[in-house]
């Protein structure tokens, strides 16, 4: 797969993730709950009708109020993923080791002076020059997406 078309992929699908709880929230599915007078109240409305008073768990509507978190959350956990090759590069911790007078370059000298000259294993900047050269670990993945999954929570509920 080229790189266009590995780009092209990626961009449709944080896109289309990013795109669903907008049209969601289009048609009256938010994170503070169903908007009045929107055509998912109508939904409600009618699916409360036809089950006698409220809304069956499980539900069209039930699910499409509860996909407006569950999106935020994917699409948090995805753009962070798929995003932090990009950003570790961006600010120095490149496959070829920490670029000059780069943001990484000014933390690998801090740290380095306050470890008397030496960048330690297994401090912050060790661990980004490792996924900075040999992409994320497993533990590194996981680490990214919980923190942009919550991320994406959090934004569901401002």
């Amino acid at each position: 797969m080229g790189f266009v078309t590995l780009a092209g992929v990626i961009v449709g699908a944080v896109g289309a993730v990013a795109l669903a709880p907008v049209a969601l929230g289009a048609i009256g599915f938010t994170s503070a709950g169903i908007a009045a007078g929107s055509y998912a109240a109508g939904m409600m409305s009618t699916a409360a009708l036809a089950n006698g008073g409220g809304v069956a768990a499980g539900s069209l509507v039930a699910v499409l109020q509860s996909a407006v978190t569950a999106v935020a959350i994917a699409a948090g956990a995805g753009g962070a993923v798929v995003s932090a090759p990009f950003v570790l590069g961006a600010i120095g911790f490149t496959s070829a080791g920490i670029a000059a007078g780069s943001y990484a370059a000014g933390m690998m000298s801090t740290a380095a002076i306050a470890n008397g000259g030496g960048v330690a294993a297994g401090s912050l900047v060790a661990i980004l020059q490792s996924a900075g050269m040999a992409g994320l670990s497993g533990t590194a993945t996981a680490a990214v997406a919980s923190a942009g999954g919550t991320v994406g929570f959090l934004a569901t509920l401002i």
